[in-house]
């Protein structure tokens, strides 16, 4: 099937060119901080985890996202499905690469990453989120190419596929909930010490997943011969409606926790992202820019005149993907960190460097998923034409 990946017209060169350039670019930027190190970035001893964490807190997200097309379809037999869980399955393996690389971009040294699997600490969340991670990127990889490949050749998948496929789905949540054990196991910091954080991690992944599926699959119905269905991006509207509502809810009630119990350490990380602190408020536009989108993205998705209309359905999608990207990738991170736990504010801002790299892992994602999903398109209109 790799044949697929290498046909394709001028327009399909020029964005491979183009993303190989925005890779090339981050490269040299990574080079940079590979001879110099960690401190070409805005990360500091109070902010230990920066862009590139959470970055790869949000990605550990989309690729849970992908579950919510893969269990239906399964689990279920929902059988509109059958056209877009290969699309679910691919989106989840390149943002699987591209958390593995924002891990690797964060160690500093890359070799650090071995001590993992060398020294294997089994009473550490982060060995058991190294092993969920890269069994869901094994598992769909081997479940994504060979149900494609039955695909093509007519046939149904093999027998032996089956558990691995039932076995990606506990794996989909895993992910999300030992990333988000990684926050809620350090007691010092309040802003993630609650029960709820990990399903707060899914409902926005649930949400944020299936949002960059539906408009993956807006995309390939008008630049390709396959038409992804009308039903299917429905329904994955009615998915994005519901998470991001149980998102929204989610955050309302640790609001309500923190300010009804008085609690310092849990008020003080709010009212520093969205009324500021100490004279310090950096991302208080951010944050209610953030709210603001998953509203307006609530009332498009909620309502079905506007989720019926594709292009505002489209709109929707993109506001959902930007709320939750800020409220997850910005201030899930920095609303952890600052204040620190002695109340003092010592705010975090990406360096340029720091953006180019991260820049250039997206590229390196975009580039997998193109390559992934002209494969993918490439055998869905073999099969039509027959």
């Amino acid at each position: 099937m790799l044949e697929l990946a290498i046909r394709g017209n001028k327009t399909y060169w020029t964005w491979i060119v183009a993303l190989l350039g925005v890779i090339g670019a981050g490269f040299i930027f990574y080079l940079w901080q590979l001879q110099f190190g960690l401190g070409i970035t805005g990360m500091s001893r109070d902010v230990s985890w920066g862009f590139y964490i959470a970055n790869f807190t949000y990605l550990v997200g989309v690729a849970a996202g992908g579950v919510m097309v893969v269990l239906p379809y399964y689990l279920h037999d929902y059988k509109a499905y059958g056209r877009v869980t290969i699309l679910g399955e691919f989106l989840a393996i390149a943002a699987l690469i591209m958390c593995l690389l924002f891990i690797i971009v964060d160690l500093g040294q890359p070799m650090r990453g071995f001590n993992v699997l060398l020294y294997p600490t089994l009473n550490s969340v982060l060995f058991y989120d190294a092993m969920v991670l890269n069994g869901y990127l094994l598992i769909n990889l081997i479940v994504g190419w060979n149900v494609l490949e039955a695909e093509r050749n007519g046939v149904h998948y093999q027998k032996w596929l089956k558990p691995i496929i039932y076995l990606s789905i506990p794996f989909a949540v895993s992910i999300h909930t030992v990333t988000a054990f990684l926050y809620c196991g350090l007691p010092g910091r309040g802003f993630w010490l609650t029960a709820i954080l990990a399903p707060r991690f899914l409902s926005s992944a649930f949400a944020a997943g299936p949002a960059l599926l539906v408009l993956l699959c807006l995309f390939i119905r008008n630049t390709t011969k396959f038409d992804p269905g009308k039903e299917q991006i429905q329904s994955l509207g009615k998915t994005v409606a519901y998470a991001i509502c149980i998102n929204v809810f989610f955050f309302l009630c640790e609001v309500f926790v923190a300010f009804y119990s008085n609690i310092p350490e849990h008020m003080d990380h709010i009212k520093y992202l969205f009324v500021g602190l100490h004279g310090h408020g950096a991302l208080v536009p951010w944050m209610w820019s953030s709210m603001a989108l998953m509203v307006i993205g609530i009332i498009l998705t909620v309502n079905p005149v506007t989720r019926k209309n594709e292009a505002t359905l489209a709109v929707a999608c993109a506001v959902i993907i930007a709320g939750t990207w800020i409220d997850k990738g910005l201030g899930m991170i920095s609303g952890g960190f600052v204040p620190n736990p002695l109340h003092e504010v010592n705010e975090y801002a990406p360096t340029f460097p720091e953006i180019v790299i991260t820049i250039g892992v997206y590229a390196i994602g975009a580039l997998v998923l193109t390559v992934l999903y002209k494969m993918a398109v490439g055998v869905k209109e073999e099969v039509e034409q027959g």
